[in-house]
């Protein structure tokens, strides 16, 4: 009968409703809102799951906590209790919040090399007060070295083009091949560009991984590195999967659709079938 009764209700009006009978839904949906109309890249405080975080800009945040903690694009299962995790391109650390939601025993180390989303990522881990947790202030990528990094202010920010001429800052990088001697239950890698690099670099210890999740990204004039790329997690015994939920073009024959000097993005999952 409730239910019945509930098909009856205008849909506009169910949002209301709920609004009036759950005070965290009213709380969370008024916050949703006040984050949706902040400028581009302007930093503020709120709330996830009634803990106090930073974010660097509200739409990227919007988006990622969808995917993450509501879409579960990185849900995983293993059966080590204390599982290990590489998180390259930790931004905020909102997959790390995820990941340790999911396994509360998990060893992560997070990699973000611009320093005011670390300082983010900084203040929100600790605000959750999670343990077991490395952060890593350096960049992944096939050497040690130095880059000089575009510094976007919210989850795009990457090596350097030569057609980058504002919001560049210096790096230090970390070879991430020498984090895989060991077992790792999950690497993650949303390197806006850098996995192009950092694949055939890492592909003799891919054996030792699990699961991988890599975000592929196409630049505007640049040869592609995808073929290349599956090739490497072909080899290394991966099943993959692939979606394209981010940047896409509906009539690519056509027109491509373009964003921050990209055409398209793609997640790559690389499943290791036990």
């Amino acid at each position: 009968m409730i239910e019945k009764l509930k098909a009856l209700i205008p849909s506009g009006w169910k949002k209301s409703i709920k609004m009036l009978v759950n005070k965290k839904f009213k709380k969370e949906t008024i916050e949703f809102e006040r984050i949706k109309k902040l400028p581009r890249f302007l930093e503020t405080d709120t709330f996830l799951f009634d803990v106090p975080v930073k974010i660097t800009d509200g739409a990227s945040y919007l988006f990622i906590s969808d995917e993450i903690f509501k879409k579960e694009i990185y849900k995983f299962e293993t059966k080590s209790p204390s599982p290990y995790i590489l998180d390259c391109g930790a931004n905020i650390g909102l997959s790390i919040i995820y990941f340790k939601r999911l396994f509360p025993d998990a060893e992560i180390v997070g990699f973000e090399p611009d320093g005011n989303t670390f300082d983010a990522l900084k203040y929100n881990i600790a605000s959750f007060n999670l343990s077991k947790v490395t952060l890593v202030k350096k960049a992944c990528w096939s050497s040690e070295t130095t880059l000089q990094f575009f510094s976007e202010g919210a989850d795009g920010g990457r090596v350097a083009k030569e057609n980058d001429k504002e919001n560049i800052i210096e790096v230090e990088t970390i070879r991430l091949k020498n984090y895989l001697n060991r077992k790792v239950d999950f690497l993650k890698m949303d390197i806006e560009g850098a996995e192009s690099e950092i694949i055939p670099d890492i592909a003799g210890l891919l054996v030792n991984v699990d699961n991988i999740f890599v975000e592929f990204h196409s630049f505007i004039g640049q040869e592609q590195k995808l073929p290349e790329i599956l090739t490497v997690l072909k080899a290394a015994g991966f099943h993959l999967h692939i979606s394209a939920p981010g940047l896409t073009s509906q009539n690519p024959f056509i027109e491509l659709s373009t964003y921050a000097n990209m055409d398209n993005q793609l997640n790559i999952y690389g499943i290791r079938k036990q």
